[in-house]
């Protein structure tokens, strides 16, 4: 039976919200916690099929969606709600291993983010971290849906493109003077946008980093899937690694990844788990501004799709610092939030639609 309500009316702004969850106690905590927030939560649903009915008669938008579910899943509901009513959905996932292989699959059928309940008690987990609950509600009901799901099922036509613009391997080899590192930030919308990228970005003489806001327990995975997606040697970052030309490094969760040395075109970096000065870890600002002290050699910063202002100090480190510093565009990103920000500090280059942004890396443009 579909149930909808406006017992829990937000403030003026506030988005509405769908809350998709098979326990009754978990839909009445998530609802409590939005509605005290001011988030006006709009219907609930305790599975897949009833998500569909009270998502079309109620139009919110966004909806939280637990994966695990009786009958019809959270894959499969995502999947039909872009089909049938596109919505932004936030998937609510375990903090684990498993919980990080079913949220890239609800992403890559549609989903915008994702938030990863804290391990232990989950009643008591979920409420600790209210506020970043609350933050990523507010941050998937503005995305831009078009964007989060355009050719998501054909990054073909990311490496095509690419190639058209100049992109090739021999083009970014000619055109790079020494070998080139690249640092890539991203957060809400990142893990596609970042796959996209690196999907089409060619073989030339560089080494990259990539700083995506996501939970510990799902960065090696998100290494795992780039490595299989791209032909760089992908990897999760650890204490003392290093990297050099075609090998990529992706920032650990719950600690910072910082640009150590370098040195002969390899370059090493160490964690600090200690820095608890920012909102998110890892953040890009940190291992942009490593990056932009140790690296002699070219260096291209980069700022995709994301929520907040991550990045914005560290472009601006890396632009003073002679690096060449992208951005994508407004129109191709989910949240135009971190790249926005980094414009405005002036240290921005350029602004390149996602499926130009490979080529412009190794491109040599600004």
């Amino acid at each position: 039976m579909s149930r909808t309500t406006d017992r829990r009316g937000g403030r003026d702004g506030s988005p509405r919200v769908v809350v998709v969850d098979d326990s009754p106690f978990m839909r009445g905590l998530i609802g409590d916690l939005l509605s005290d927030a001011g988030v006006a939560v709009v219907g609930e649903a305790g599975d897949g099929e009833e998500a569909l009915s009270v998502v079309a008669e109620t139009r919110p938008d966004v909806v939280t969606m637990d994966v695990e579910m009786p009958g019809m899943g959270g894959l499969e509901a995502v999947e039909r709600l872009m089909e049938e009513t596109p919505t932004p959905v936030l998937m609510l996932s375990a903090h684990t291993d498993e919980g990080a292989e079913v949220t890239f699959e609800a992403l890559d059928r549609g989903a915008v983010d994702f938030f990863a309940k804290p391990g232990g008690e989950v009643s008591t987990g979920v409420s600790r971290e209210s506020e970043r609950l609350v933050e990523a509600v507010r941050s998937v009901a503005g995305a831009d849906l078009d964007a989060a799901t355009r050719e998501r099922d054909d990054p073909s036509a990311a490496a095509s493109r690419s190639s058209e613009s100049g992109g090739d391997a021999g083009a970014g080899a000619a055109d790079v003077d020494g070998p080139l590192t690249v640092v890539i930030a991203a957060s809400t919308g990142g893990p596609n946008a970042v796959e996209r990228v690196l999907s089409a970005l060619p073989m030339a003489d560089c080494r990259v980093v990539v700083v995506q806001h996501m939970p510990e327990a799902f960065t090696s995975r998100f290494a795992d899937r780039l490595d299989a997606a791209s032909a760089y040697d992908v990897r999760e970052a650890s204490d003392g690694a290093r990297i050099g030309a075609g090998e990529v490094l992706v920032a650990r969760g719950g600690s910072h990844t910082l640009i150590d040395s370098y040195r002969s075109g390899r370059l090493r970096v160490k964690l600090d788990e200690d820095d608890d000065s920012h909102t998110v870890t890892p953040a890009a600002d940190v291992t942009m501004r490593s990056a932009a002290e140790v690296i002699d050699d070219p260096l291209v910063g980069v700022v995709l799709t994301g929520m907040g202002s991550d990045a914005a100090e560290g472009i601006r480190a890396m632009a003073d610092a002679g690096a060449r510093t992208l951005a994508q565009s407004e129109d191709t990103c989910v949240i135009y939030g971190m790249p926005k920000r980094a414009v405005e500090t002036g240290g921005v280059d350029a602004v390149y639609d996602l499926d130009d942004v490979a080529g412009a890396i190794v491109g040599g443009e600004a």
